[in-house]
């Protein structure tokens, strides 16, 4: 369709409060930001969950897994690096 891909802003050591103003305007357009704010729900070892828990809790995963991705494609590797062993969207 001759359409470019989404370029998403990057963060460099001087555009930090653009970068995130733009970042959660498009977290929040992926319906991802309230994962990243929040973060996510840790179960205590050995916990239960009916099946209504574990969709939502899957589903939870997925966004946070979903955000996490469009941060990491926001950095250069530099940043990246800084932030590489972080597990959830909201480290």
């Amino acid at each position: 369709n001759g359409s470019l891909p989404f370029q998403y802003p990057r963060l460099t050591k001087e555009n930090f409060d653009n970068w995130a103003i733009r970042m959660k305007a498009i977290l929040g357009a992926q319906s991802a930001w309230e994962v990243v704010n929040k973060g996510i729900e840790r179960l205590q070892e050995g916990a239960t969950l009916n099946q209504v828990q574990r969709d939502a809790l899957e589903k939870s995963r997925k966004k946070d897994q979903h955000a996490l991705s469009i941060i990491h494609q926001g950095l250069d590797d530099a940043m990246f690096e800084k932030v590489a062993n972080a597990t959830t969207s909201k480290e």
